[in-house]
């Protein structure tokens, strides 16, 4: 998707003009994926004005992600999460994708460098729904690609990292070469992962399953969401591993995350789900974007209004 462009970025402490966001062709991060980011939203809601969801959650994780690969953050967790609102208010949106990146910057060559300063952004402009309008209400056709995600002790698939994306580019430039709206990876074993860029949760009989964070896994926080309100719903949902096959046979099939939100799958490999009408999907989609309609009690705290 084309970006959005609008004012300002706040960055490494300050709000600067848009165009003025720029780095070194020989940024650390550049040459060595040494880069670590969020994906966030902020919705206009109908009754706390714009809020950003699950604001302190995403940026935790940021904070970890840079932690494990030794990426300073010179600001507090609190500072981060009052620049995503600032950023969100200074460029006057009602409703935005946020992306936060923290990465290591210019000054030394090697993977290892460790005297190279650390470079911090927060950029907030309007995006739509990832995978279409359409897709939210019908359904996206998706597809298992050849490629495998990345195996346990190779690098931690539980981190927001820059480089872990280049199998997500793999595995959705596959699926959209071949006419599909998303591709989804199998993990080290050969079991069910996750989409490019989406956790899955596949539903038989009533019983939603999503894999573990074992099978290679972002541990989304959308997912954590849907898990979340679908037991409040009185669904069982169960972390378990999950063979191909049993996506064949799914009555339900739905992916998740901030840019994907909650759509449902209406088919794998060419094959249609059992009910197509998405009933258990379709409630657990109304509860998700309820939070922001107020029509869904925000009993958590997840929203966090920009001031």
């Amino acid at each position: 998707m084309p970006i959005q462009e609008v004012k300002h970025i706040w960055r490494n402490g300050e709000m600067i003009p848009w165009a003025d966001a720029t780095t070194h062709v020989l940024t650390h991060a550049i040459h060595y994926g040494t880069s670590v980011f969020e994906g966030m939203r902020a919705y206009d809601t109908k009754h706390k004005g714009v809020c950003i969801f699950r604001n302190r959650d995403h940026i935790e994780r940021f904070f970890f992600s840079a932690r494990v690969y030794r990426i300073g953050m010179p600001h507090s967790v609190e500072d981060i999460m009052q620049a995503c609102c600032d950023v969100v208010r200074e460029n006057e949106l009602s409703s935005a994708y946020i992306r936060p990146v923290a990465f290591l910057g210019y000054g030394e060559m090697g993977p290892s460098s460790t005297a190279v300063k650390s470079d911090i952004a927060i950029a907030a402009f309007p995006w739509g729904a990832y995978l279409g309008e359409e897709g939210l209400d019908k359904g996206v056709d998706v597809a298992f690609s050849s490629w495998r995600r990345m195996a346990p002790g190779t690098i931690p698939s539980g981190v927001k990292a820059g480089g872990n994306y280049l199998s997500s580019r793999l595995v959705s430039m596959e699926a959209k070469d071949n006419g599909y709206a998303e591709g989804l990876g199998l993990a080290h074993d050969g079991t069910v992962s996750e989409g490019a860029g989406e956790n899955l949760f596949v539903i038989t009989k009533g019983r939603i399953v999503t894999p573990p964070t074992s099978s290679s896994i972002l541990n989304g926080i959308t997912r954590d969401t849907v898990m979340t309100l679908a037991k409040k719903l009185g669904y069982e949902v169960i972390e378990q591993s999950i063979p191909r096959e049993a996506l064949y046979a799914a009555d339900e099939i739905f992916m998740t995350g901030t840019a994907a939100e909650v759509t449902p799958v209406r088919s794998v490999d060419k094959l249609p789900v059992n009910q197509p009408d998405f009933p258990i999907t379709k409630q657990i989609q109304r509860a998700f974007f309820g939070l922001f309609s107020g029509e869904t009690e925000d009993e958590w705290g997840w929203l966090d209004p920009i001031g």
